[in-house]
């Protein structure tokens, strides 16, 4: 009996050492030549494949819709139903594991996660890997330290200033503590002053003005250094019972770790940033909160966070951070006379790691914008380069002026593009309808939405030509032998699947009237509505989350590499449960593109 069956395979990396002692009990190994069918359409399946060397071949009829390679097992579904569906053909030579019906169903029945895996749909496939990659979440904390969270900037004022000016700073700046300098002799203690000491200050009847901070702050300073581990720094301050540490390098003060900021780091990474942005008073400011989001992302994800909600954290830190730059840049008048939006990934809240930048400007009708608006524009797009978000190569981008244009101006605009039909207008009608606003006036780009909507869902040929961009990139069929490593070619997940997902799902919501941007409103819409079944658009959403998912692990591990993001993903990089789910994914792409097809009659065009 083989001894060296590999159980770090899913889902054999699931089961207890009893269990794998029983596998090893009963397991043979078995040889196919090139060519041999190894079970039949109708066949009564005896035992379970796992492919050790080799590639076999899955058909239904004359049609190869999946391809197995080592560490993939087959077929489950066959083994439970009792007959086989489709025929598995050995590629090439294969070595094979066989595993009793009688032993996997003893497994099932031992063993719940096993029989999940074993025969789960995508959503149950993504709790799997959400909850493996749990298991490191403490790890990854634990490895933080207190330069990581949020130190928080403070001011060193003298030992004179009166009460009445420090309740000035506290508002002004939104901080709840100043340190405060007891004298003016080298090497005089710093205490810290905080509201409860200006409680006790008003409490005190003498008239505020009149008063000196340093007669109420506290000189045992408990402190720390960036370098420090989280963990110890949150023992620390329950030691001491204090709410936080003044942060020292080489005895210099950087600033101050409050507990809340602490314990939201250990919670939600989000939160520190969005408070970071908020309190943003220039761009390099802003610019050192963007730094911190591609972290907050690797720890989520290395943390086993799921992709959906990775994304909603990412598009709201990035709307803040968007809109808070704008802000800083035009005048308050621009902003309220006009509707800056983001489009693309960004306007969907698809977009995780920082790709091109897509965005607009719509400005109101009849309002007299300033003669500097497009070094203002500039200056954003350059802000935004700055924070790492790259310019588009196509110009999508409100320092553009066929982007940067009046309600009028973007009304005749997408007359254009809804009536002429070529490839450039079916391409600028696409993004267009992925846009959301994030600063100004909303209601000025809702406007223009609304007139897309009204007039595209009645004209079958705008629709068939707007649809057909899901062929754009072909129809992906070489992926099976590139995940299974016969070419040596990476995989564009974009190309040979989200794309075709995301602008189908567009499609149908611009043919029903839908006005979401988003490719998960879109899809919940279109089933509320009863134009996708509810199975069918669960499949679809899971294979979305699935893609989004192996593109954002690719990219962190290039990152890692410190390469740039390619949105590229080398097969061989993939576990078996992740190279499960994607062809799980793509499976589901394919079913869906046949299906639009049909709906829109792509082929008579």
């Amino acid at each position: 009996m083989p001894n060296a069956f590999d159980f770090t395979a899913s889902p054999f990396d699931c089961l207890s050492p009893q269990e794998r002692e029983r596998v090893r009990e009963v397991v043979d190994v078995a040889y196919f030549p090139q060519g041999r069918t190894i079970l039949d359409v109708g066949a009564v399946p005896a035992q379970l494949y796992v492919v050790m060397k080799g590639v076999v071949a899955q058909h239904d009829g004359e049609q190869v819709v999946a391809s197995y390679g080592p560490q993939d097992s087959f077929d489950a579904r066959a083994l439970m139903a009792g007959r086989s569906s489709s025929r598995f053909v050995a590629r090439e030579e294969v070595l094979a594991y066989e595993l009793p019906r009688e032993a996997v169903m003893e497994l099932i029945g031992s063993n719940a996660a096993f029989g999940a895996l074993l025969f789960a749909e995508l959503s149950d496939k993504l709790g799997a890997l959400a909850e493996l990659r749990g298991r490191h979440e403490l790890q990854a904390l634990g490895m933080a330290r207190v330069a990581d969270a949020f130190v928080r900037p403070v001011r060193v004022l003298d030992a004179a200033t009166d009460i009445v000016a420090v309740a000035g700073i506290f508002q002004a700046e939104h901080v709840s503590s100043v340190l405060v300098r007891e004298s003016e002799q080298p090497g005089a203690r710093l205490g810290i002053f905080t509201r409860a000491s200006l409680q006790r200050a008003i409490l005190d009847g003498t008239p505020p003005a009149r008063l000196a901070a340093a007669r109420f702050v506290t000189f045992d300073l408990l402190t720390t250094t960036p370098e420090e581990p989280i963990g110890e720094a949150l023992a620390r301050m329950l030691r001491g019972r204090v709410h936080r540490l003044v942060v020292l390098r080489a005895g210099e003060v950087q600033g101050v770790l409050e507990a809340l900021d602490l314990f939201s780091f250990l919670a939600n990474h989000s939160y520190l940033i969005t408070v970071q942005i908020d309190m943003a008073q220039d761009l390099g400011a802003l610019a050192d909160a963007a730094s911190k989001i591609t972290r907050m992302v690797s720890l989520l994800h290395r943390g086993g966070t799921r992709i959906g909600l990775i994304a909603g954290l990412v598009t709201e830190l990035n709307t803040r951070l968007f809109q808070r730059a704008w802000s800083l840049i035009a005048p308050p008048e621009l902003v309220a006379n006009s509707c800056l939006f983001v489009m693309g990934s960004e306007g969907r809240g698809e977009q995780i790691l920082k790709t091109d930048q897509d965005n607009g400007l719509v400005l109101r009708d009849g309002y007299q914008a300033p003669p500097d608006l497009p070094e203002l524009a500039t200056r954003f797009v350059a802000a935004l380069a700055d924070f790492g978000y790259p310019p588009c190569p196509g110009g999508v981008m409100l320092d553009r002026p066929r982007w940067r244009m009046s309600s009028a101006e973007f009304t005749a605009a997408l007359r254009a593009w809804l009536h002429e039909r070529g490839p450039e207008q079916v391409m600028d009608l696409a993004i267009f309808l992925d846009a959301r606003a994030v600063c100004g006036d909303a209601r000025l780009l809702r406007e223009l939405r609304e007139r897309v909507l009204h007039e595209a869902p009645g004209d079958d040929m705008l629709l068939a030509r707007f649809a057909s961009a899901i062929d754009a990139f072909g129809a992906g069929t070489a992926w099976w032998a590139r995940l299974l490593g016969e070419a040596n070619q990476a995989i564009d997940l974009k190309k040979e699947g989200m794309f075709a997902l995301v602008h189908g799902v567009r499609s149908l919501a611009l043919a029903a009237g839908i006005a979401g941007s988003g490719t998960e409103e879109r899809i919940a819409a279109l089933a509320a509505q009863g134009l996708l079944g509810h199975v069918e658009a669960d499949e679809l959403l899971q294979a979305l989350h699935v893609l989004m998912e192996l593109r954002l692990q690719a990219g962190l591990d290039q990152l890692e590499r410190r390469q740039a993001v390619t949105g590229l993903l080398d097969p061989r990089q993939l576990g078996s449960l992740e190279r499960s789910l994607l062809k799980d994914a793509l499976g589901v792409v394919k079913r869906f593109r046949g299906m639009l097809h049909r709906r829109f009659q792509l082929d008579r065009l």
